[in-house]
């Protein structure tokens, strides 16, 4: 089965490949444009392995997308290439718009247009999946409730309604032109390789390096926390065996803490940040606009319907606490307009002109920095503030 990952370099993206290419009957295309978010170092255990190559490409080239689809004879889309933070969809809704809602028609049009030239045992196996969050359902009243697969859509940020714009576009092509879609609606993911300005990564980072660390507004917020690989399992069963134009809520445990301040507390069980969580200073940080209050997720249908996922607790830290060597992000912070790391290296064989298919490797006399370095990079300035490509 052949799969195309779009942003298969953002965080989400990266576990995904990952997941699906320890499994030898799957070869795997990763197709990412590489903006700051984006982090060949996160797919280095898988970079030389036999069923995933990488192509780097813009989402908005229908035609790269097409000529990809045709050469790898792709079964399943599993699009994950989007902008994903709501603090910088508020600096900057229009790189939002312009990437999750016109991007996600430029692919379904090229998926369209490759479905259509299918066997038609193949167009009956073939898969669209479409990878959303539960932002696009908005707040929760803090008395009770969870959201479910049948909950309104109540986008409250630039964010969110340009991830809601996509999920009704993917229900839209499944209507009027058949194109067998699944959706998916996950939860805060947390875990390795996590771009450190989401809370968990920036609280551990902030704490090993003794800076305060961040509450939003009277630190009530609830979220429902999810472990990207996990997560990985997840949408691989919604992919694979998924009812077209069904959508599939994807959360974590009732069990783990929900309010940001026990999050903490449950990060530090056992590691060796414990005493720094339990003593640094607060840093109060005022409230975002349209920020989610309270997210949680009640996925058990999605579970039934799929068969059950979620097997992993807190082991974020650790992680962490060993990136002292390199990781190789810094570059990615650097230089936001292009895709540095992938800059100056040598082209695959036999790829369409349009795709720039690149190595897995650091530039030439370049040395990659460490999380720590990364993190030191985004409070020191360096940061070029225009969105990401999805951290999903």
């Amino acid at each position: 089965m052949n799969f195309l990952v779009t942003g298969g370099a953002g965080f989400i993206g990266s576990a995904v490949c990952r997941h699906l290419c320890a499994n030898p009957a799957y070869r795997v295309t990763n197709l990412d444009k590489l903006t700051y978010a984006g982090n060949l170092a996160s797919l280095r255990q898988i970079e030389n392995a036999h069923n995933y190559s990488f192509a780097q490409a813009d989402i908005w080239d229908e035609r790269a997308v097409l000529d990809l689809l045709r050469r790898d004879d792709i079964d399943i889309v599993m699009n994950l290439a989007a902008e994903s933070h709501v603090d910088r969809s508020i600096d900057g809704p229009g790189a939002f718009i312009e990437t999750n809602i016109v991007g996600t028609y430029k692919i379904f049009n090229a998926a369209l247009e490759y479905w259509r030239g299918l066997s038609d045992d193949r167009k009956s196996r073939f898969r669209f999946h479409h990878v959303s969050t539960d932002e696009v359902f908005g707040d929760l009243p803090f008395d009770g409730g969870m959201f479910v697969e049948e909950t309104p859509y109540a986008s409250s940020s630039p964010y969110s309604a340009s991830e809601a714009a996509p999920d009704h576009l993917v229900r839209a092509w499944h209507e009027t032109y058949g194109l067998p879609v699944v959706l998916s609606n996950c939860s805060n993911n947390y875990g390795p390789c996590h771009f450190p300005e989401k809370l968990i990564p920036l609280v551990i980072l902030n704490a090993l390096d003794e800076k305060p660390l961040p509450v939003y507004g009277a630190g009530a917020n609830v979220r429902d926390w999810l472990f990207v690989e996990d997560h990985a399992r997840a949408l691989e069963l919604v992919a694979t065996k998924g009812t077209p134009g069904e959508s599939y809520d994807v959360g974590g445990s009732p069990s783990y803490p929900r309010h940001k301040p026990e999050v903490w507390w449950s990060l530090a069980a056992g590691s060796g940040i414990s005493q720094r969580l339990t003593t640094q200073p607060r840093r109060a940080a005022p409230p975002i606009p349209g920020y989610q209050a309270r997210s949680l997720r009640a996925c058990s249908d999605g579970r039934r319907r799929t068969g059950g996922c979620r097997r992993t607790r807190w082991c974020a830290v650790s992680w962490y606490e060993r990136q002292n060597r390199p990781w190789g992000m810094k570059k990615n912070m650097r230089d936001a307009k292009v895709g540095s790391q992938a800059a100056d290296l040598p082209a695959a064989a036999k790829v369409p002109p349009r795709i720039r298919t690149k190595a897995h490797a650091a530039p030439p006399g370049e040395q990659a920095g460490s999380v720590r370095d990364l993190y030191n990079a985004h409070t020191g300035k360096v940061l070029d503030k225009r969105p990401a490509a999805r951290d999903r």
